[in-house]
């Protein structure tokens, strides 16, 4: 796991290595171990290395022995051992025990035939001097980050949109239909950031960038090309048991202890027995819960499972203020606009699994697999009503997250003016299914391009990445993303109950009664925190915003507070706000500003 970055010049221009400098000095914080880069022609490559495989030998960037192809790469390759056996045979000699230098022998012996081959998470950089062309490329799923920009003079890329701010030629500006989205979707999707000119390099594809700077999209994966099954339970259930041992086999594959982030629910569940079933031993697992809140928490669930498998269990009860006192570092770490309130305690998960280890399970991916969501199984009244009130989208993410009233109170007139619907990451999506997918699929389908890449999968990578940690998330390899949604619907749902196929195979291996409790999400108590007092103050600080000032009605903001204070809505839009003007600052006002992990939010404002 690490953070790369680089870029490729025109017109025979040669790569400047304090550029490259810059740019590892803004990803320090995910490759703490080592740091390296190499320039060859117009190619500069950089990385920041953690150090979890082949840790004596995996410096990067990588270069092959003819000095033709050149890699710096982030991430894992899970089923590195299996391709190795098979370069090998074919010829190959390799000189390091990283899963990295597979993908560069890989690609010399298949080109990009190679990138359906491998398994895991990634993104990479490879620069291949014989052809005169540089490949970035993506994961399936988009568990790993991967951003670009393009300049006059050449095309730059990083793990992290901060490495990039340095080289925008003036201040970073906004896409206003960006920020639109974070505000009423809860993050921005598809290929614009929310800074003008930044990219994402999009799950399952590679970009194939030659000497004058042409960029050809090669897209290898996509779950378009799944195929709905008719398949009974049992068989279902035995390929299931193959999928995740295989799976789980290859993803404990590392030279480094690793622990698990055990939720109370059923992946994290499911992900425990199954590390125990794998010969894990006395691994460390965390958990988080809430003081001083009327939430439930899950920190009875979690010590009960980690018991069953005998974990080493370290359960977090937190105060408020030390939960929102994360905002700043959390935003600083998010780089995007995405406001999950589940990054505050997974920043403070990070860190206390940091201080121990390198890398963590996590459960993420189960309920987009195998419609685990209740928006995955509406009442068909509401599904109808929806899709006549929203056309377009089967009646699936139909709503704005700010009310309407406070939509219209508060937007600035470039918001205001944004032509392109909030919806079109979801109707674009849902446009693009085959006809022959069921509603479910479809549903499945929207979130695993949108919700799942460009917000759940933000949260666990870089959240965990500010503290040098490597998160690995199972239910996301893409067998098993093909698998679940495959499936008929009638083994993803039944009795209104979601995960049904994965509940009864898990169910023998779970503590007695485990499957019998109501499905929770990552609940942050963020109603009991932005009461009277704290709501004043954001107020008052969002009225000196420049952020706010520029693409808001600062005039609506009394009200909106007052509103607050007296319990009739408005936490959204307030927190998004504040979220809003410290991104803002760090990002526009004062790129290379690094909050620490415990700020006064206000501070930030």
């Amino acid at each position: 796991m690490c953070g790369i970055a680089g870029f490729i010049l025109r017109d025979g221009r040669r790569p400047e290595p304090e550029t490259l400098a810059l740019m590892c000095e803004r990803l320090s914080h995910r490759g703490p171990d080592d740091q390296g880069m190499h320039c060859a022609g117009p190619v500069g490559l950089a990385q920041t290395r953690l150090s979890i495989i082949g840790l004596a030998t995996g410096h990067q960037p990588m270069v092959s022995a003819d000095g033709q192809l050149a890699l710096a790469a982030n991430g894992e390759v899970y089923n590195y051992i299996e391709l190795n056996a098979e370069l090998r045979a074919q010829g190959r000699t390799l000189q390091t025990d990283s899963d990295s230098e597979t993908i560069l022998h890989a690609y010399a012996v298949h080109g990009l035939g190679f990138l359906p081959r491998l398994r895991g998470m990634y993104a990479f950089a490879l620069h291949d001097a014989e052809r005169d062309r540089l490949i970035l490329g993506r994961d399936r799923l988009g568990i790993k980050p991967l951003f670009y920009v393009r300049l006059p003079d050449r095309i730059a890329f990083a793990s992290e949109i901060k490495a990039l701010l340095p080289l925008l030629p003036g201040r970073p500006q906004l896409v206003p239909s960006a920020l639109r989205q974070f505000l009423q979707n809860q993050f921005a999707s598809g290929e614009q950031t929310p800074i003008a000119g930044i990219e994402r390099v999009l799950p399952g594809e590679a970009l194939v960038i030659d000497a004058e700077l042409r960029i050809e999209r090669h897209r290898y994966w996509s779950a378009l090309d799944v195929t709905p099954r008719t398949i009974g339970f049992e068989e279902a259930r035995a390929e299931l048991d193959a999928l995740m041992h295989d799976t789980m086999r290859e993803h404990m594959r590392a030279d480094v202890p690793f622990g698990l982030f055990l939720s109370g629910g059923v992946d994290s569940a499911v992900l425990a027995a199954m590390l125990h079933e794998q010969g894990a031993g006395r691994i460390k697992s965390f958990s988080v819960g809430y003081r001083g809140t009327r939430m439930a928490h899950e920190l009875d669930e979690a010590a009960r499972v980690a018991e069953h498998f005998g974990f080493d269990h370290q359960p977090l009860e937190l105060e408020l203020d030390q939960v929102f006192g994360r905002i700043p570092h959390s935003v600083w770490c998010a780089d995007e606009l995405m406001r999950d309130y589940a990054c505050l305690p997974t920043s403070i998960l990070a860190e206390t699994a940091g201080r121990e280890l390198k890398v963590v399970f996590s459960g993420e991916g189960g309920d987009e697999v195998f419609a685990g969501y209740g928006r995955y199984r509406p009442p068909p009244a509401e599904r109808w009503i929806k899709s006549i009130i929203h056309p377009g989208s089967g009646g699936f993410r139909t709503r704005g997250q700010w009310s309407g009233h406070w939509t219209k109170a508060l937007l600035g007139p470039e918001l205001r003016a944004v032509e392109t619907p909030d919806r079109a990451p979801f109707l674009r999506a849902w446009r693009e299914t085959p006809k022959h997918w069921s509603d479910m699929q479809r549903r499945q389908y929207s979130d695993l391009v949108t919700a799942l890449p460009d917000n759940l999968l933000v949260k666990t990578d870089r959240m965990l990445m500010g503290f040098a940690l490597e998160g690995r998330v199972p239910f996301l390899d893409h067998r098993i993303v093909e698998f679940g949604l495959s499936l008929p619907d009638a083994l993803k749902v039944r009795e209104h109950q979601g995960k049904w196929l994965l509940k009864r195979w898990a169910e023998p291996r779970l503590p007695p009664g485990h499957l019998d409790r109501r499905k929770r999400g990552f609940h942050v108590p963020v109603g009991d925190w932005l009461t009277a007092d704290a709501a004043a103050q954001v107020g008052a600080r969002l009225m000196n915003s420049q952020g706010v000032r520029d693409w808001f009605r600062t005039e609506s903001i009394p009200a909106l507070v007052a509103a607050r204070q007296r319990g009739r809505g408005g936490s959204r839009e307030l927190f998004g706000l504040m979220q809003f003007a410290i991104w803002h600052r760090l990002f526009i006002e004062q790129p290379g500003a690094r909050p620490t992990p415990d700020e006064d939010p206000l501070d930030w404002i």
